[in-house]
């Protein structure tokens, strides 16, 4: 569940300002509105855990430049008139992974964990949960404005609408990688290694990432 707080639209940098240092919630900011939402929990959360987990080893097992940061916020890239509010953005994924030496350029890494960048982010990973459409349409888009190469939605519990994840139903985790600009969409399901432009070599199975925690 998610709530909606304060109706006036916000810029991105009165979103930050406002923005708790401490909280049992987090926030994303939401084409101008400000969301407060439960910070994963149960199998949401392990889900998320265990895909850091299986990256992180491949990281560390190619000697990548890569790393995933604890939290962070990114800022969309909404196409938007200068001084427009409406739709200003600033999401904090499940779990992501940058190019620490293209961190260089990003104006408030040090100061805020603030990713202005696509060329920052290698992957970025969306557990999905009850407000679906949030990840396949609206953010999905976004990351894609901003250039963000790779994308993962991890749906386990199958809440996304069927033309994302199919008739009938079922669990499925979408890969989403730029081609010309556009994200072009590979569906995996159980049984399915998953085939990752980023990390080729990585060895995860559908039914592995969806099994975390069982």
């Amino acid at each position: 569940m998610t709530a909606r707080l304060l109706e006036t639209p916000v810029s991105f940098d009165q979103f930050i300002e406002w923005l708790p240092e401490s909280s049992e919630h987090r926030y994303e900011l939401h084409r101008g509105v400000i969301i407060e939402m439960p910070k994963p929990r149960g199998k949401h959360s392990q889900v998320a855990g265990y895909i850091a987990l299986k990256v992180g080893i491949e990281i560390e097992r190619l000697a990548l430049p890569y790393f995933i940061p604890k939290e962070c916020i990114v800022r969309a890239a909404p196409q938007i008139p200068q001084g427009s509010l409406d739709k200003e953005s600033g999401y904090e994924p499940d779990v992501i992974v940058l190019d620490a030496p293209a961190l260089m350029d990003e104006p408030q890494w040090e100061s805020g964990s603030i990713l202005t960048l696509g060329k920052s982010i290698k992957v970025i990973v969306e557990v999905i949960s009850t407000n679906w459409r949030d990840d396949y349409f609206t953010k999905l888009g976004e990351y894609e404005a901003l250039g963000i190469p790779e994308v993962w939605l991890v749906d386990y519990a199958a809440l996304g609408g069927r033309r994302y994840i199919g008739s009938p139903k079922q669990p499925t985790f979408t890969v989403g990688y730029l081609v010309d600009g556009e994200y072009e969409l590979q569906q995996f399901r159980s049984g399915d290694r998953i085939l990752s432009p980023t990390f080729p070599e990585l060895n995860l199975t559908v039914d592995q990432v969806f099994a975390a925690g069982s």
